[in-house]
């Protein structure tokens, strides 16, 4: 009976979260662990659809860093970096095609759907939801440093997934935009999410990592920052204490805050419904993000 009650009262903290979360759209940012291992990405899959059931509107947008690292040993290429960010020649562009829409979207659209939800990805010719153009970065010299077929998200299809979820449908977008000559663009699955969470107004941008948020101690969980905005955070980069692969995510939350969405969240996609315990709980998981 203790048991029970226990499960009774925790429905009842979350009743309030639901109520004021219900029809809005949240942005979820798939990577790392969450996708890695097969009961993370079940437990985060099985959050999604619950929010769905009970009137949240989830997107999921996500990456493949590691298995297009995997198909690529495999094929013989080697990864090469610029500044930071993966060069993408026709030959990797194939791979992380393949990688990203044939294999890890068709395959959480499938685990969604075995989940009692319903999802949707991309399909060439009938629906895409982001649109881009070629990306270059500033070299040392002032001039442009090429990435290949690296791009950035200059359209969101905001009507379409809008659409979607108000059927209950949700959108499984993959890091992938298509040009104006209809080419695939690699896009950076963080920049990915925070456009999309901007173009659409979203409530909230949730990136799930490999960490427990962020931490004061990168070497102590028990450091986690529960709570930070936009000037706390520019502090924590100058100290160095925010770094290295942290830098991309935090940025991706203060381009979608700046652009409207309310509230960003980084938490741990390897703890079991961490997803259900930062957005209906009353203490939340991870580190949240806002402006001021």
């Amino acid at each position: 009976m203790d048991s029970a009650i226990r499960k009774a009262e925790t429905l009842i903290e979350a009743l309030s979260h639901i109520r004021k979360f219900r029809d809005k759209l949240t942005v979820i940012k798939l990577g790392g662990s969450a996708m890695e291992e097969p009961e993370a990405l079940k437990a985060t899959l099985q959050d999604v659809v619950f929010m769905e059931t009970v009137g949240l509107r989830p997107v999921l947008v996500h990456g493949g860093g590691k298995p297009i690292d995997r198909a690529m040993a495999a094929a013989g290429l080697q990864p090469r970096k610029v500044m930071g960010r993966r060069y993408t020649d026709d030959d990797t562009l194939r791979i992380v095609v393949n990688v990203l829409l044939n294999e890890i979207n068709a395959d959480i659209e499938r685990r969604i759907r075995d989940a009692g939800g319903r999802a949707v990805g991309p399909h060439r010719g009938a629906i895409h939801f982001l649109s881009g153009e070629r990306l270059t970065l500033p070299g040392p010299n002032g001039s442009p440093v090429d990435l290949g077929r690296v791009g950035n998200v200059t359209r969101v299809d905001a009507d379409l997934i809008r659409d979607f979820c108000a059927g209950g449908i949700i959108p499984v977008i993959p890091s992938l935009a298509l040009d104006a000559d209809g080419g695939w663009l690699n896009i950076n699955a963080d920049t990915a999410a925070s456009a999309v969470a901007a173009q659409l107004g979203a409530e909230k941008l949730v990136l799930l990592t490999d960490t427990p948020g962020i931490l004061e101690d990168r070497r102590s969980p028990e450091s986690l920052l529960t709570h930070l905005n936009a000037k706390q955070i520019e502090e924590l980069i100058r100290r160095k204490v925010i770094d290295e692969g942290m830098i991309p995510k935090v940025e991706a939350c203060l381009d979608a805050l700046k652009a409207g969405v309310r509230k960003t969240h980084v938490i741990d996609g390897r703890v079991r419904h961490s997803l259900l315990l930062e957005i209906y709980t009353d203490s939340g998981v991870g580190t949240e993000i806002v402006l001021e």
